[in-house]
């Protein structure tokens, strides 16, 4: 199984993937969905994510297809990735910057909000403070995780036993690596800040490809 874990990579580029790998691919935009759906009793619901995203309508689509009487609101918060990235998500700044994003999101107008891009978790507690508690937040992520969890035992693909692995594994040990094209050092500092712990083993790699632009 392959997991796309990027809204925008997930919006713009999985048909194309599923075509060229032969394992089942999921994404993050249908399971995100799929959960927003389940929770808005009233069918109204929101969708922030960045300009790429909310531009390819993926989300409308996703939920349209699920529930054709959906009402939704689409908005990018392209600023909320920076935030997470320097880690200010608990600053006046990050508040200031979504009170401007979130004023069409409040419980009069949406029950749930999708949080289209896997940065944006990283400032639930201001989005929350924001449009309210009363409107569910639904991490796209935690989604798609979830229904990889379901998938894995139905195909019998999951471990029998996890037990041992959760003693014997820890978050970024050894059997976790991490492979990037650009700036290690930046994104050691920024995976920490996901997840809690500094990567142990990152390498840098070079990805060569066909420049379907280049001219002879």
């Amino acid at each position: 199984m392959l997991v796309v874990a990027c809204n925008t990579a997930s919006a713009l580029a999985l048909p194309a993937i599923r075509r060229a790998v032969n394992v089942e691919v999921v994404g993050v935009i249908e399971p995100g969905a799929r959960a927003a759906v389940a929770v808005a009793s009233d069918n109204r619901i929101g969708v922030i994510a960045t300009e790429a995203t909310v531009q390819s309508h993926a989300y409308r689509h996703a939920i349209s297809t699920i529930d054709v009487e959906a009402k939704i609101i689409e908005r990018a918060c392209p600023l909320f990735v920076s935030l997470a990235e320097e880690g200010w998500s608990d600053t006046t700044v990050a508040r200031d910057v979504a009170r401007q994003y979130l004023t069409d999101f409040t419980d009069s107008t949406v029950s749930a909000l999708v949080l289209g891009c896997t940065h944006y978790p990283i400032l639930r507690d201001v989005i929350e403070e924001i449009v309210g508690k009363s409107v569910t937040l639904i991490d796209s992520g935690e989604a798609t995780a979830a229904e990889v969890k379901i998938f894995l035992k139905q195909s019998g693909l999951a471990h029998s036993d996890t037990s041992a692995l959760y003693q014997e594994r820890q978050l970024c040990d050894d059997l976790d690596h991490f492979y990037v094209t650009d700036a290690a050092t930046r994104f050691a500092k920024v995976a920490e800040r996901f997840l809690g712990v500094a990567p142990t083993i990152l390498e840098a790699v070079e990805i060569w490809g066909h420049d379907e632009l280049r001219t002879n």
